[in-house]
């Protein structure tokens, strides 16, 4: 008898065992994605050539990537002599896949290249800026999204009061975190054009496998807006 409870018992182990090696296997599998993706967004950009367009042999074609050369030295920094700054002025509205932006944080040592529209190349890159929100310099919503697993990995640490700077090579844009945000990716409620001047960062929410359905983020409210060149035909 008591061999016949063994035998009926040895499926149970063996299944038990089974089930327990899948777990780990998934474990681990979770554990390593975020540093692989995060690894293979650096990996990605050996591949460009000096001009920051996509080499044919990265297999990421039918995309031209500009970057441009955009001055981030914060307003504090500039001589006061120097600082011939304009409350409305001319806006260089950017081409898709043009970087026309930097976005910096100093709360959470956030500095990221901004591309205007948003691809998934674009997205290895930096954050991308929906090509349907407003302009920087524009009335509306300004709204940029990145990885969470990369680029906007410390988004959530932001706080209401927290300042976001925008540099443009046409002026520098500043925010003040107003409201945190939670959404899901069909909710358009905080992506839809306002009348209003604002800063709308999001990314996905962090999980350890697959990718989530929720959004997380901040709208921020604008602060300043500073042009280096008056609008045209306005009095300097």
């Amino acid at each position: 008898m008591a061999d016949k409870k063994h035998k009926n018992s040895l499926p149970v182990y063996l299944l038990t065992g089974i089930f327990l090696l899948i777990l780990c296997i998934a474990v681990c599998i979770g554990i390593l994605i975020r540093p692989y993706e995060k690894a293979q967004t650096y990996l990605n950009i050996l591949f460009m050539d000096q001009n920051m367009k996509i080499s044919p042999s990265s297999g990421l074609n039918g995309l031209v990537i500009k970057e441009n050369n955009i001055e981030t030295t914060p307003v504090s920094d500039i001589p006061v002599e120097e600082q011939h700054f304009y409350d409305t002025g001319e806006i260089i509205r950017p081409s898709f896949g043009e970087q026309y932006a930097v976005l910096k944080c100093d709360d959470i040592s956030l500095s990221v290249p901004v591309y205007w529209g948003s691809t998934a190349e674009l997205l290895e890159r930096g954050a991308c800026q929906a090509s349907s929100s407003a302009v920087l310099g524009e009335t509306g919503n300004v709204v940029i999204d990145a990885h969470v697993n990369t680029f906007f990995a410390d988004l959530g640490r932001l706080e209401t009061g927290n300042t976001v700077v925008l540099y443009t090579s046409y002026g520098i844009f500043t925010y003040e975190v107003s409201e945190k945000i939670e959404f899901l990716n069909t909710n358009k409620k905080y992506v839809l054009p306002t009348e209003d001047d604002r800063l709308t960062l999001y990314t996905c929410e962090a999980q350890v496998l697959g990718t989530s359905d929720n959004r997380t983020g901040v709208v921020c409210t604008l602060v300043s807006k500073q042009f280096y060149n008056p609008a045209e035909g306005a009095n300097p």
